[in-house]
Parts: C-alpha cells; structure tokens; sequence
C-alpha cells in the first residue's frame, strides 16, 4: 500500500516522490539528477546518469519541489533554478510532440477532422488528441472509442508542429507502442499543465 493508503500498481518499478512521501508508478513521476555544478536537472527521458530524484507529475507538486526537498533527497547542497516547472512542461511538450511525429511517419495517425472521424468509425483508435485551444463545439462532434485515451493537452501550434503543419485541431493515433507511449507522457503533461477533465484547473467542465 501507498502512505496515502492505496493499493500498488505492480505493473512497473515505483518510486516514492520527494514532496508528498508517497510511493507511486514511475511512470506518473518526473525524474530529477543534480548536474555537475550541484544544479537540479529535469531527466524527462529518463536516461541522465546520476541518483534519480522523483516528484509527482503535477504542477502543485514541482512548484512545492524546493531547495530542501531536493537536498534532502540528494543527500548534498543543490540549486533549484527559477522556472523548473516551466522548464519540465516545455521538455513534455516536445517529447508527446515528437511521439505523436515518429507515429505520423509510420502511418500511426492522422489529423483533420474527416480523416479522425473515419479512423473512429473503422479502425482501432488508442489516442484522440484535440487541440486545448480549438473550438469545443467542433470538438464535441467527435468520441473517444471504449478502450481508448483522450488528451486535448497540446495547443493547435504543438499539434501542428507533430503532424507538419502550422495548425491542427484533431488528431489520432493507432493501437500500438507509440500510442501506448503518447498515452504516458501526454497524462504527465496534463498533470503538470494543471489540467483536469480536460480543461485547465478552474475551467468549466
């Protein structure tokens, strides 16, 4: 069990999250190291060398995450910089950027509204992405599929920029590992974005 007294996931390697204590999927977890020069670094990837430092993928939580909790978690004097949450939203962003990218090239997803609509319609959907800032009406006239995952957390720009264009306000994506990936990292984005049910905290439903 979990401090906060829920049942373990034991699907994947857990970590216990430096602001609240409590033990949880790695997978919902942002990854911190200390840099050469003592600085905190955000390892959203995963990959950097180094004592890993865990926090929740939440915006409540890195904005908590200070100087203290680090040191304490590192065992030695750290810097935290000005902006570390903003850094780890921007590093997210890309990343389910440039995931939703390798599953355009592999014929993995398609954007525009026709071309969603009929990939709903006939095909295994994991993931439908809408942009946050399009238009809900227009939204609404698209479903997510029973067993599939909705984010609306990447703006009509970012969406654009994964599927080459300036703009794209409907996306999905195709059962397989790179949706099972945009399904991880964009629920961390949403988290950090501060996002709930869709809409930012203090939205309408």
């Amino acid at each position: 069990m979990t401090r906060g007294g829920r049942q373990k996931d034991r699907d994947g390697p857990e970590r216990r999250c430096i602001v609240s204590g409590e033990t949880a999927p790695a997978t919902g977890l942002i990854r911190f190291v200390v840099g050469p020069e003592g600085q905190v670094v955000p390892d959203v990837l995963g990959k950097l060398p180094g004592r890993g430092m865990w926090v929740r993928a939440d915006r409540q939580a890195l904005t908590a995450a200070d100087e203290r909790a680090f040191a304490r978690a590192a065992k030695a004097k750290v810097a935290v910089p000005e902006g570390l949450a903003d850094e780890v939203e921007r590093q997210l962003a890309r990343r389910v950027v440039e995931l939703v990218a390798m599953a355009r090239k592999a014929g993995q997803a398609v954007c525009g509204y026709e071309k969603v609509k009929g990939w709903l319609g006939d095909r295994a959907v994991r993931v439908l992405l809408q942009a946050s800032d399009g238009s809900e009406r227009g939204k609404a006239k698209l479903w997510t599929p029973e067993g599939a995952r909705y984010f609306d957390v990447l703006t009509a720009s970012e969406l654009g920029l994964a599927f080459g264009r300036q703009t794209v306000i409907h996306g999905a994506l195709a059962s397989g590992g790179l949706a099972d990936r945009v399904v991880e990292e964009a629920a961390k984005l949403k988290g950090v974005r501060g996002m709930d049910g869709g809409q930012r905290t203090g939205g309408k439903d």
